[in-house]
């Protein structure tokens, strides 16, 4: 059962992994860090995610990273990530990573998909295109279709056109719905994966996971005993605990590097 967690006041659950010996504070970005907004390249972390997430990356035993759907590329782009930071990332859903001190090591799992991605960019962009307000959006495994600025309607006719396309001509690449935006790709990693790919790279023993959207329930779904998931926002979940918004994930990133450097003094 999903709780709703209250800030500025104590909570179990978050003293319990603030103690761990070393802890993964993985994020998704969009409507995580970050608002969403009409332009998904134009999404940035809110300065006090920001400014918890540089806390927490400094805290000993303790490392943080972003995990989304972007490709890396536009993954680093919008977390406007350098080539010396902390930070660590997992793009592509968990089938990209960059890693500090090491930088970009791919997964190790092989496409699934008939086909290649020039020929579903080719085949998709002119239904997309005829669709006010939807958006194409290239991926290094694929693509997406945004439609943050269309209408509801408009939506469901794009959604469902694509559906037929991808049935009738890509049948076996992975389908991921979220909030209004429909992908698909031809790898079949999820952020399942990228639980399992940090916890191993890091030997964490916890990890905090935060996200907002369906895809990001196959990570909810593997998180242990020793972890701690967080839902931001509605939406049925196998989180502990749930935030509203992404301001308030800053609060409870504020309260989890409190109870970690107090513990640690």
């Amino acid at each position: 059962m999903t709780r709703t967690w209250t800030p500025g006041t104590a909570d179990a659950a978050l003293s319990a992994i603030a103690a761990t010996p070393r802890l993964v504070v993985a994020l998704d970005f969009d409507g995580t860090a970050s608002p969403l907004v009409p332009d998904p390249m134009a999404a940035r972390a809110l300065p006090e995610v920001a400014a918890q997430v540089a806390r927490l990356a400094a805290l000993p035993d303790t490392v943080v990273a972003y995990v989304s759907g972007r490709s890396m590329h536009d993954l680093r782009e919008i977390t406007e990530h350098t080539d010396d930071s902390p930070i660590a990332l997992a793009g592509s859903h968990g089938a990209q990573y960059w890693y500090p001190g090491i930088g970009d090591a791919d997964a190790t799992g092989a496409d699934t998909a008939e086909g290649d991605r020039e020929e579903l960019w080719a085949a998709a962009r002119p239904i997309i295109d005829r669709h006010e307000g939807a958006e194409f959006e290239p991926k290094t495994f694929g693509m997406g279709v945004h439609t943050r600025t269309a209408t509801r309607e408009v939506e469901k006719e794009v959604f469902a056109e694509i559906d037929a396309l991808v049935a009738e001509r890509f049948p076996h690449w992975r389908r991921r719905a979220g909030h209004r935006v429909l992908e698909f790709s031809s790898r079949n990693e999820g952020k399942d994966a990228a639980m399992a790919a940090l916890r191993e790279h890091f030997d964490a023993t916890g990890i905090v996971f935060a996200g907002d959207d369906v895809t990001d329930e196959d990570a909810m779904r593997v998180l242990g005993d020793d972890d701690l998931g967080v839902r931001v926002g509605p939406g049925e979940s196998a989180a502990v605990l749930r935030v509203e918004n992404p301001q308030e994930m800053a609060q409870l990133l504020e309260a989890l590097a409190d109870e970690r450097t107090s513990q640690r003094e």
